[in-house]
């Protein structure tokens, strides 16, 4: 019995001078193979009411058929509620808009301290700043004006200005939130295969941008086609970045303010989710498709469909 035992202890030796040989930092990294993904989760319960509580263990997140683990569930609220709220017009909208400022500025002023609100107009292909991000609603409120509604002062695509803001936007640790006001209308490519648009979807999920649109009637909207493609690109836009799509037919909805009751619901009953995954084998990570389930009946729940998987 010694010889084999003598054996068996000969082979150890080698392994554990190995891992000896090995810095703790490297060791970690061995033991540890994944990333954390932190994304905004909005949770609503019957008709956009505030739901239930709702607890780490009664939601799941899964990757094609693979479950993953859920390191934090924490309620955007307290240290933190911060977040920082865009108001993107198309300056293309018809100048009618203004029947809507009285709703727009209840909805800016109503907004609590924690969010600091951003006033844009879409134009030229980038964004013009009528307001920085400030915690002064009431003087963001000021700054509303008409939109132009003529092409030459409009961007040709909106899906372009869109990306511009989300790439001058810095990370500040707080959620970052867009609402479009457009018609999503893109001059430069009007049929169903845009690049713009999967440009501007795609730079949204990477950077955790949740992205909130409400139809407004602006050029060529004769043309209910056309309509029907830009409201299914606001739609993609909007359900694909974690957010919601308001609309009323192909016109410009009479009053604002239902849409803007139903966002202030849900900017006001979010969580931050925090799971693990491996890692992207691309140095600059990649997008990954998510799917988040719950348990708990009769909640809605709004998330981006991908996500940013870092690399190792």
């Amino acid at each position: 019995m010694q010889k084999p035992l003598r054996v068996f202890a000969n082979a150890l030796i080698p392994a554990a001078l190995l891992l000896i040989g090995v810095p703790a930092g490297a060791q970690s990294q061995v033991v540890s193979s994944k990333v954390s993904v932190t994304t905004v989760v909005t949770v609503l319960g019957p008709n956009d009411t505030a739901p239930p509580p709702v607890t780490k263990r009664d939601v799941s997140v899964y990757s094609g058929k693979t479950r993953l683990d859920v390191t934090g569930w924490v309620p955007a609220t307290g240290e933190k509620a911060g977040l920082q709220l865009a108001i993107l017009i198309d300056d293309a909208v018809d100048p009618s808009l203004g029947n809507q400022f009285k709703d727009l500025t209840d909805f800016i002023d109503s907004q609590p301290k924690d969010t600091a609100v951003g006033l844009y107009y879409a134009a030229h292909g980038t964004v013009e700043t009528a307001s920085d991000f400030s915690a002064d609603h009431a003087a963001v409120a000021k700054k509303l004006r008409l939109p132009l509604g003529r092409t030459a002062a409009a961007s040709p695509s909106v899906y372009l200005s869109l990306s511009s803001l989300i790439k001058k936007w810095p990370s500040t640790g707080a959620r970052r939130e867009v609402l479009m006001i457009a018609s999503g209308t893109d001059l430069l490519e009007p049929g169903i295969v845009n690049p713009y648009f999967d440009s501007a979807l795609a730079n949204a999920q990477k950077s955790g941008v949740l992205v909130y649109s409400i139809y407004a009637g602006g050029r060529r909207l004769g043309r209910s086609f056309e309509g029907m493609i830009s409201q299914s690109n606001l739609g993609e836009l909007t359900g694909k970045s974690g957010g919601q799509a308001f609309f009323q037919g192909i016109e410009t909805p009479i009053s604002f303010s239902p849409y803007l009751k139903q966002l202030d619901a849900m900017l006001r009953n979010q969580y931050l989710l925090t799971f693990t995954t491996a890692p992207s084998a691309q140095a600059k990570g990649q997008l990954r498709p998510i799917e988040i389930r719950t348990e708990q009946r009769n909640l809605k729940l709004l998330y981006p469909r991908e996500v940013l998987v870092p690399g190792r």
